[in-house]
């Protein structure tokens, strides 16, 4: 406090008074020896306590210093007064100090706490702030002279790109998946420099940046004539090097020709060789065994539909249909052999063989005391005729085939046909009754039923008996003829269930059929084939069991 302050009204000076101040007071009072010297023990106690005061300082002194105090003029006192002064000032300025530093660390304890949690920030950055701070770095960054960058130096190795290096143009960069590093090395193969032409010609193209005010339109007509032209002269020189690579690598035909030569050894086609078979076939010079090798040589080439034709056009079917009539059983077993491979799914070869004899001859043959070889060669060219052509079953109807084919049942000798014959029966009937089912209904399919509706097969089947030649194989011991016999069965049931119902032997063979199969199929079944073969035989003969019932419809 300054000197010119008046002191308060009444009582004695405080502690911060003059010395003279209190002198003269003290003794206006008069002798108050007491009072004085117990103030002079509370001075006395203010400075033992004067280490402990801390930053309470002044009001600690007026804690111990309720009252007024009084001295007695002395230079002692006077001294000691003057001292604890200057020590009461510093606390108040030290106090005043650890106010200010407590401040400081509080202002310092928010402001860490908001760059922490954004919810205790004083402020908040807009984000449009930072993307626009990080815009103008990303500008300063495209700004920088690629001179300045230090250089990627790449290898055949794979090699980690730090940032900052410029790398240079076409180099494979990849992105580590594991380490997320980018990567780069120099290109392998030509397939990826050729996978990086474009991209230098897009990189091209997007340095260039054409004024369309400073050129003209012819100008600009000639630069894209030049453009075409190069292109045009570059894929030539491409085309050049495919070609020349093609021709290192592959040698032309003629050469190897010349070479197979050498070694008398010549390439043909399949028309060249059919030309050498047939005119084999044809001489009267060659031997016997010779045609039979020509003809064992043309049924492999002859079961392609274009070698057919071209075996129609070169006269050779016709040749092989007079040789189903030469007398060496072995020459008409091949001639047959081939003619049915010719015939196999070909309907133009089909209507050329019917138009060239080859039904009658065919139906000679089986009707004749032949080899079984040769009925079976014939059997097997008279299938493949009359499969998928109506107008040949009609023609073998009239001709009598089903008669034929009846008598080689009473032949000795010729047990293996059986089951083909009853095989042709099943197809012919069931290729009718799909095709009169069908639900397509085009012009030329339309035609095929109509043309099939003028065979009536199964109506022959039945008037000639042959329900009962067919149900009387189920008693042959083979599974597969038993299967093949049992479908014909249920093919015909409708034709020939008046005949079956009063067939004694039928009945009986089927039940012991049943007893059999249904041992079979649990054996099946016991070693875990729920749906095996023996099961569906047991199927099909349950089924005619339940429709030969009386009263069944």
């Amino acid at each position: 406090m300054g000197a010119g302050r008046k002191p308060p009204v009444g009582g004695a000076q405080r502690v911060n008074a003059p010395i003279s101040d209190w002198w003269s007071r003290s003794r206006a009072r008069g002798p108050r020896g007491g009072v004085c010297a117990r103030d002079q023990r509370r001075l006395w106690s203010v400075r033992s306590e004067r280490p402990r005061l801390g930053a309470q300082g002044l009001s600690c002194v007026k804690n111990l210093l309720p009252g007024p105090l009084c001295f007695h003029p002395s230079s002692l006192q006077t001294e000691r007064l003057t001292a604890m002064s200057h020590c009461i000032g510093l606390l108040s300025i030290a106090s005043k100090l650890n106010l200010l530093v407590l401040l400081l660390s509080s202002v310092c304890f928010c402001s860490c706490l908001s760059d922490r949690i954004p919810e205790f920030a004083l402020t908040k950055t807009e984000e449009s702030d930072l993307k626009e701070e990080t815009g103008k770095e990303s500008v300063a960054e495209d700004d920088l002279d690629p001179e300045d960058l230090e250089v990627f130096y790449p290898t055949h190795q794979w090699q980690i790109v730090r940032p900052g290096q410029a790398v240079p143009a076409g180099l494979h960069v990849r992105l580590n998946l594991q380490t997320g590093e980018r990567e780069a090395k120099l290109l392998d193969n030509k397939n990826e420099k050729s996978d990086m032409k474009d991209q230098k010609k897009r990189k091209r193209l997007d340095e260039m940046h054409i004024n369309s005010n400073s050129f003209t339109s012819q100008e600009l007509k000639e630069a894209l004539a030049k453009m075409k032209e190069k292109e045009k002269t570059e894929s030539t020189m491409e085309q050049k090097a495919n070609l020349e690579d093609v021709r290192q690598r592959f040698r032309p035909i003629e050469e190897l020709k010349k070479e197979f030569e050498k070694l008398n050894m010549k390439i043909e086609t399949d028309f060249e060789v059919m030309v050498k078979l047939i005119n084999k076939f044809n001489s009267s010079t060659s031997t016997l065994d010779e045609k039979v090798a020509a003809l064992y040589d043309l049924e492999y080439y002859v079961h392609q539909v274009d070698n057919a034709k071209d075996f129609l056009s070169l006269g050779g079917l016709q040749l092989v249909i007079n040789g189903l009539n030469s007398t060496e059983p072995v020459l008409k077993e091949h001639a047959a052999f081939v003619l049915g491979a010719a015939l196999s799914s070909n309907p133009k070869v089909q209507v050329e063989a019917i138009e060239g004899g080859a039904l009658q001859k065919l139906m000679v043959i089986l009707a004749t005391e032949q080899p079984l070889s040769v009925k079976k060669k014939a059997l097997f060219a008279l299938s493949s005729m009359l499969r998928h052509f109506p107008y040949a079953q009609l023609q073998f109807l009239k001709l009598g085939g089903l008669q034929v084919l009846r008598n080689l049942f009473k032949e000795k000798g010729m047990e293996t046909l059986y089951i083909r014959v009853v095989t042709l029966l099943y197809d012919l009937i069931v290729e009718k009754m799909l095709l009169e089912d069908s639900e397509n209904k085009e012009d030329q399919l339309e035609e095929k039923v109509q043309q099939y509706k003028q065979v009536n097969l199964v109506p022959a089947v039945v008037e000639q008996g042959w329900c009962v030649i067919i149900s009387n194989l189920l008693a042959l011991p083979e599974h597969d003829t038993r299967e093949k016999v049992l479908k014909t069965v249920r093919v015909l049931m409708a034709a020939c269930r008046d005949g079956y119902q009063g067939d004694y032997a039928l009945s009986t063979t089927l039940s012991m059929l049943r007893t059999e199969y249904e041992e079979l199929a649990a054996e099946e079944q016991r070693e875990g084939d729920n749906d095996g073969y023996f099961k569906e035989l047991l199927s099909s003969i349950n089924t005619i069991i339940q429709e030969l019932r009386p009263g069944y419809l």
